[in-house]
């Protein structure tokens, strides 16, 4: 774990923010009480758009027709 103070923080941000991403942890103090921690964010995950699978799923013609196996139970 690295402290650093705001001040000196604030002249090395870019090196900071690249110690974060590697996985080290990062805090920042004021009046030498801690005030942040830089912490990588994680990369949303998309969501699919409706409609993109269209044209990939079929449905047979027969679909809802009642099964052999269970013609005994319809009657």
């Amino acid at each position: 774990m690295q402290q650093i103070n705001l001040a000196e923080a604030s002249q090395n941000l870019p090196d900071l923010i690249e110690a974060a991403i590697s996985g080290e942890e990062i805090i920042i103090i004021k009046d030498n009480q801690p005030l942040v921690k830089l912490t990588p964010v994680s990369p949303v995950k998309r969501r699919p758009k409706y409609g993109s699978a269209k044209g990939l799923v079929t449905i047979s013609d027969d679909f809802d027709e009642p099964l052999e196996d269970f013609k005994e139970y319809m009657e």
